[in-house]
């Protein structure tokens, strides 16, 4: 989970888009050539201070799961928390952050960053062969991100499905260290 927010953080607070960011014409744009996107473009850089996430899981479809099922993993991973932003992450900006909490198991078909503005779609394979498509579409500023991600594919122990996340950040005030 920690990915998935880094990540739809760090694409959300990315800036201005530009041309195809495909860099190597493969027909896909792996996390490299998508952070290196962001960092063309003049990704918006956070501001450090205190933040409130909401991670909400919208929807959730599986074949194998049952109604009390779903509703159990609605309400766990449903949730609300604050985190402090240090300067020094901040510097890093959240592109780093994303980068630094993946492992290159996924790839984009589509990556568009336009002023604030999200829309991708990407693919990431599993440890078991797995594969699971992501489309993303959300805007951000360098105080508040807010991402829409639908999920397709084998969900582990449910069997094939979707689920819908909505994730929000917001900086509420300065980190009371």
């Amino acid at each position: 989970m920690r990915f998935i927010v880094a990540t739809l953080t760090a694409i959300a607070l990315a800036g201005c888009g530009s041309p195809d960011p495909d860099s190597d014409g493969d027909g896909t744009i792996s996390m490299d050539e998508a952070q290196a996107e962001i960092e063309r473009s003049g990704a918006v850089t956070p501001r450090a201070g205190q933040y409130r996430a909401t991670v909400e899981l919208v929807d959730l479809e599986a074949d194998n799961a049952p109604p009390q099922a779903v509703d159990m993993m609605k309400q766990m991973m449903s949730r609300s928390f604050e985190y402090c932003l240090t300067q020094e992450e901040a510097d890093k900006g959240f592109e780093q952050m994303a980068r630094e909490s993946q492992d290159d198991s996924c790839t984009f078909d589509r990556f568009e960053v336009d002023g604030g503005d999200i829309d991708a779609v990407m693919n990431c394979q599993g440890e078991a062969g797995e594969t699971m498509r992501m489309t993303m579409t959300g805007t951000g500023t360098e105080t508040t991100s807010d991402m829409t991600m639908r999920m397709e594919g084998n969900i582990p122990g449910q069997g094939e499905g979707s689920m819908t996340m909505r994730s929000q950040h917001e900086r509420i005030g300065d980190c009371s260290s």
